[in-house]
């Protein structure tokens, strides 16, 4: 997805320090995914009822985009509780992934997603505490699929390359993508293509080790960090994964995604001196996966 297609921009809020004089006073939304990083992180504070979010310049909250309504939802307080509502949306309002009928009452926590940026809601009378936790999350932890982010990876295998280096052990290191995810964007559209990122995440996760680093390396591509893990151990993680992708359903708003992945493998070798030279065999290995006509694995 471009950015010029999905550019967000937010009317000024005047933000008031949060509030502890009450259970809920410092209320906030918090930007924890977004296609625009400069909305990243940003906290909106609930002290306006209704707050309003859409593509409209008379919300709130104006969120640029064509999965976005141009009166998509607000967030309204009754007593001491803030609902999410949506506004007849074209695409919808979800709420921890499950799309609302109407309205929900939020609970700390919550994440609600409008178009392409995902919101978290804090609540209670730490929330000045909850938010720099969510800062620091977000510097290790992509916010959409939930896999450790870029930055976080290789700074974990240059240690891993050291560890292995020290102790003679093996170290292998695996990168994969979705095949033809452009096409399902196209198709689907671009929430079933974050729809897509996310369970595919899921899947993995389900199945691989407390000790094994996986990544989110970039749009669709994901990469796994396997300590004293030999070629042949990684080459059958990998096909295991490609097998259990290509077999799982992919469903969303009652459409099935067919969805494959092609993964390349590589085992660390004397002559790989730093972490980009492993991740360029890997890529390596990618890249002939996918020539040779995608949904395999090459190690």
């Amino acid at each position: 997805m471009s950015e010029s297609e999905e550019k967000t921009r937010v009317t000024a809020i005047v933000q008031k320090p949060a509030a502890t004089d009450g259970p809920h006073g410092g209320d906030c939304l918090v930007v924890i995914y977004t296609k625009e990083p400069s909305l990243l992180g940003k906290r909106f504070v609930l002290d306006i009822s209704p707050m309003r979010v859409g593509r409209g310049a008379e919300n709130h909250i104006v969120l640029e985009g064509d999965s976005v309504s141009r009166r998509h939802a607000h967030i309204e307080q009754r007593g001491q509780v803030w609902w999410a509502i949506d506004d007849g949306s074209t695409n919808g309002t979800y709420v921890n992934d499950e799309q609302i009928s109407r309205e929900l009452g939020l609970a700390n926590g919550d994440r609600i997603k409008v178009g392409p940026t995902i919101f978290k809601y804090l609540s209670g009378q730490d929330v000045e505490a909850q938010y720099h936790e969510e800062i620091y999350r977000m510097t290790i932890i992509d916010g959409l699929t939930g896999a450790h982010v870029k930055r976080y990876l290789l700074e974990a295998l240059e240690k891993e390359i050291i560890r292995a280096r020290r102790h003679a052990r093996e170290l292998s290191f695996m990168m994969f993508d979705i095949d033809h995810f452009k096409k399902i964007n196209d198709y689907h559209g671009h929430l079933a293509g974050d729809f897509v990122l996310k369970e595919l995440a899921r899947i993995v996760q389900a199945r691989i080790r407390r000790d094994e680093v996986f990544a989110r390396y970039g749009g669709e591509e994901f990469a796994i960090i396997l300590p004293e893990t030999n070629l042949e151990g990684a080459r059958a993680l990998a096909e295991g994964l490609r097998e259990k992708v290509e077999a799982s359903r992919f469903v969303f708003q009652g459409e099935q995604i067919n969805v494959t992945i092609s993964i390349g493998v590589a085992l660390l070798q004397d002559v790989d001196r730093t972490a980009p030279d492993l991740i360029k065999n890997a890529d390596t290995k990618l890249y002939e996966a996918k020539r040779g006509g995608r949904n395999k694995v090459v190690a």
